[in-house]
């Protein structure tokens, strides 16, 4: 039974339906004036909005931790449920605990100086405004502090693994420093070898375009990757997003006219987000359940759009035809390799090769970790990021915290622990690569043969349409016959740079 009829038998189940049915489409109207911020709303509008969009949150948590709701759930537990309903009553506890723990008024407040914050770092970046930014950015950490320490007296976890919690469901500390502590042992060597491998490599030619052709070309690459755009639209922001809900993804870029490859390759990130979103339960939508699995299962998504498909020499072929027919290049194969698999340490995650990726995680986690714990402070920032960056690449950002740790706009909206799923995402899209090459053989084969559907097919049947059904483990495992293993994002990296 689906969690759209009604069944006279678990009247506390549907009636807590009927409750998350209202509180998702509260989160719709929520998403879309996130959406609009970033995109549409003029500058003078932000108080206003930000004063909105407070009033809204505040109203979501008061539906979430209603006591009817909180009541509901272990009646439902005593009702005669099928596997897909007790699952969802699993998920309806987990977000019923992540709300029920915090005050409404940490919410609002919460809410209201994440947007004031965020509003103030579009313009306090550009102007490398570091002591502008610094307060504000205080002002948001001593709330997520807050945050966390009551997420963790409540759920018996350490504030930052509380965090950790709301993004990737039963991910702690512990195993990550496991998984980060093994990539600092063969990444640093693995990126010098890839580097004296290509120092023959040319420097590839970048055409300069306008951004309406880049805008062009993106579109066309989003119906090649079978985007709904009756689902979803393609806008411009500062900083790529996906938002939106399933059924109405909002997906956004940003141009360079100097750079046509970040437009394209950050677009075909988002799609990878928005065909997850795209493919999420009908049935279940506006369920918990029906929700993707986790932050890491998401990443996996857009990271094997943009890295294990995108960079494949099959799918180059098919983008460098676009590119030549949209920028009026003459742009050969091997030139697009040469750009978008050149393994270059920079200061910029969002432009960073996926060699050099994870190391960009590292240093935010190892922030993040500080941070929550006190031992860093964030006024220590600027110089910690300098010392890590010149630890893991090489590289200095001293004086230039617009490109250091101004860049992201995660710790101005509050989201502390999130980081990581970047890099367990990766490690998570090398693994279904390798089961996908069991199930269906040679991907580069298939899509040079015009089979990209199949591929498609394969990552809906397996993962997207499971919705939440399962644990982050329990699908991994159902997958790929085994949990998460980063030795396959080892063997992907050293196939693809070394071999």
């Amino acid at each position: 039974m689906t969690a759209n009829k009604q069944d006279s038998a678990t009247p506390h189940y549907d009636a807590l339906c009927a409750a998350f049915k209202q509180i998702h489409h509260f989160q719709h109207l929520q998403a879309l004036g996130d959406w609009d911020q970033a995109t549409m709303m003029p500058s003078g509008g932000s108080q206003g909005r930000g004063e909105a969009m407070a009033e809204l949150a505040l109203h979501i948590h008061t539906l979430k931790t209603a006591p009817g709701l909180v009541d509901g759930l272990a009646a439902a537990g005593e009702e005669a449920l099928t596997a897909s309903q007790k699952a969802n009553l699993r998920e309806m506890r987990y977000h019923t605990l992540q709300a029920t723990a915090l005050p409404g008024e940490l919410v609002q407040q919460k809410t209201a100086l994440t947007y004031a914050c965020e509003h103030a770092w579009r313009q306090q970046r550009k102007d490398n405004d570091w002591q502008g930014f610094r307060p504000n950015l205080e002002k948001v950490i001593a709330l997520v502090r807050e945050e966390a320490q009551i997420l963790g007296e409540v759920q018996g976890l350490s504030p930052y693994d509380a965090l950790l919690n709301k993004f990737e469901p039963g991910c702690q500390t512990a195993a990550l420093d496991k998984v980060f502590g093994e990539l600092r042992t063969w990444l640093p060597e693995m990126i010098q070898q890839v580097q004296a491998k290509q120092q023959s490599w040319p420097l590839a030619p970048v055409p300069h375009s306008k951004a309406s052709a880049q805008q062009a070309l993106n579109l066309d690459v989003m119906k090649l990757l079978g985007f709904d755009f009756n689902q979803g639209r393609l806008d411009t922001s500062s900083h790529p997003f996906s938002g939106g809900v399933p059924g109405d993804v909002r997906i956004t870029t940003r141009y360079d006219e100097a750079d046509f490859a970040t437009s394209l390759y950050s677009t075909i990130h988002e799609v990878g987000h928005a065909r997850y979103e795209q493919g999420l339960p009908i049935d279940w939508r506006g369920q918990p359940v029906g929700l993707a699995r986790s932050m890491a299962l998401h990443e996996s998504q857009s990271l094997f759009f943009e890295m294990q498909l995108a960079r494949s020499p099959a799918m180059i072929a098919l983008l460098t035809e676009k590119i030549n027919h949209h920028l009026g290049s003459q742009l050969t194969q091997e030139s697009l390799i040469h750009l978008v698999q050149r393994v270059t340490p920079g200061l910029i995650r969002v432009d960073a090769d996926e060699v050099t990726y994870p190391c960009h995680i590292m240093l935010r986690y190892e922030v993040e970790k500080g941070l929550i714990d006190k031992s860093l402070q964030v006024a220590d920032l600027p110089e910690f990021w300098d010392n890590q960056m010149q630890s893991l690449l090489g590289l200095s950002t001293r004086g230039d915290d617009r490109n250091g740790c101004m860049q992201d706009i995660h710790w101005p909206v509050g989201e502390l622990g999130y980081f990581p799923s970047y890099s367990l995402g990766a490690m998570y899209a090398a693994q279904f690569k390798a089961s996908m090459v069991k199930a269906l053989g040679d991907i580069d084969s298939l899509i040079e043969q015009g089979n990209i559907t199949q591929v498609m097919d394969w990552l809906n049947q397996n993962i997207w349409s499971q919705g939440s059904l399962l644990t982050t483990d329990e699908l991994v495992t159902q997958v790929t016959g085994e949990v998460l293993n980063p030795v396959h994002f080892k063997r992907h990296l050293e196939q693809r740079y070394l071999s």
